[in-house]
């Protein structure tokens, strides 16, 4: 018989403390597999793109977190009002909210922004920007009426103005027409 040029290994012989590893590594794979199990399955059935009416579908869209198109600098973004009604018809509602920069100081002016969200996803989706913070608004009250966002704004007759004081009042309405969002306003600012 030749010998071998290669000593015998030592990890080609079984010891007790390879089978005491080799034991535990299984009995944590058992461990687990135990732990992580599989949803449960059910007779239901999922809803279709075409699907109306289900949970995602009748909850409004929740504000929080969504980034919307602000640029606040070192401060973040609040939302200060919300109003929630289905405004295009289609049987699931939409929020309207009325985000500005949380300043320390002054009042910053509001943008108002149209949620949705689809079946297929329960994330909230910006469709609309009804009034945009350049245009120096502050949104007193909002809501949603028939169909409609009704709001009381305010705003300044001049840049001469403090911005803490606005000194306009306006009401506004939008309506959904023909894929976009329409404003009407009522006839005559008032002096605040």
């Amino acid at each position: 018989m030749q010998q071998s040029a290669v000593p015998e290994l030592a990890h080609t012989h079984a010891r007790p403390i390879h089978w005491l590893a080799t034991a535990t590594a299984v009995a944590g794979v058992v461990a687990l597999s135990s732990v992580l199990q599989p949803n449960s399955a059910t007779a239901a059935q999922t809803a279709g793109p075409g699907a109306k009416n289900t949970p995602a579908a009748t909850t409004p869209p929740d504000p929080t977190g969504v980034d919307f198109p602000l640029e606040c600098g070192p401060v973040k973004a609040i939302v200060v009002k919300k109003a929630t009604g289905d405004l295009d018809g289609d049987g699931s509602p939409e929020t309207v909210a009325v985000v500005h920069c949380d300043s320390p100081m002054g009042t910053p002016p509001d943008g108002v922004y149209v949620l949705t969200r689809t079946t297929e996803t329960a994330t909230p989706r910006l469709i609309a920007t009804l009034i945009n913070p350049k245009d120096s608004i502050t949104v007193s009250d909002i809501a949603v009426r028939g169909g409609a966002v009704v709001a009381d704004l305010l705003g300044y007759s001049s840049i001469d103005v403090p911005r803490c004081c606005p000194d306009v009042k306006n009401s506004a309405k939008w309506q959904w027409k023909n894929g976009a969002f329409v404003r009407t306003t009522p006839a005559g600012a008032q002096s605040v």
